[in-house]
């Protein structure tokens, strides 16, 4: 016991810098973290406006479909996920095969340009088909001809991300829907830097036609649990200094009883 006390008494309180660099830094990690849990609660607002938002638009009346004079406007927040019509021809011998996964299994989204009555391009999502859709090839022309009116959701263009594979236009091995790289590839122009997913139409069997109305609308809202994190950090934080001040206090007094 006597060893103990001993100990304590020579290793005695920290000095003013130190209680000043461990306060500093308490305060720092206090602040950031509290930061952190705050702008956590303001997403968290904020993703819940979007998804009302959304919300919103995929049940609303289709509206025309943007034209040229607002394609540089369009955006992810303001435009994605609108009910959208378009009136136009497709060009089946220049669609494409986009490799996807759905509740229908894999296979791929057939993309297919329709050209409009002003000139202009927009890429059609038709739906999704098996595999072995069409024969297996990839410009047959099985479905809508003539003048044609598309209703569906208007989705920004998909350039590759981290978790997709890189599309390879040369050999047909499409992972994402680029429109941009899609256009070039088919050698289109004017083309809406947007593409329609189709509603579904009353074609149910991908092994027949392309199936439309697949469009999965999620959105992460795991804000909530960050902003608990962030805040229950700083709660261990201010405890930590609690802590220290406590046994510095004690120390000092402990000191004082041995000079």
């Amino acid at each position: 016991m006597n060893h103990d006390v001993s100990d304590e008494a020579s290793r005695g309180p920290r000095g003013p810098v130190a209680l000043a660099v461990l306060g500093f830094v308490g305060l720092l990690l206090f602040a950031g973290f509290t930061a952190l849990g705050i702008w956590q609660i303001y997403r968290l607002g904020w993703k819940h406006d979007l998804i009302a938002r959304v919300d919103q638009r995929v049940h609303a009346p289709a509206v025309a479909v943007p034209g040229a004079d607002r394609w540089s406007s369009i955006t992810v927040a303001g435009d994605e996920y609108r009910h959208v019509r378009v009136t136009g021809t497709f060009l089946h011998a220049l669609q494409t095969r986009v490799r996807a996964s759905t509740e229908l299994g894999s296979g791929f989204w057939i993309l297919t340009p329709l050209r409009t009555g002003d000139g202009t391009v927009v890429m059609i999502n038709r739906g999704f088909a098996t595999p072995d859709w069409c024969g297996g090839k990839l410009t047959c022309a099985p479905g809508p001809e003539g003048e044609v009116t598309i209703t569906g959701l208007l989705r920004i263009s998909e350039p590759r991300g981290a978790m997709l594979q890189k599309n390879d236009p040369a050999r047909e091995h499409w992972y994402s829907r680029d429109v941009q790289a899609i256009a070039e590839t088919r050698h289109l122009s004017g083309v809406a830097p947007f593409f329609v997913d189709a509603e579904a139409s009353g074609l149910p069997d991908p092994r027949i036609a392309p199936v439309g109305g697949l469009t999965v609308i999620r959105f992460p809202d795991n804000h909530l649990v960050y902003a608990i994190t962030w805040f229950a950090l700083a709660l261990m934080v201010a405890g930590g200094i609690w802590y220290v001040g406590r046994e510095e206090r004690r120390l000092r007094r402990t000191n004082r009883r041995f000079l």
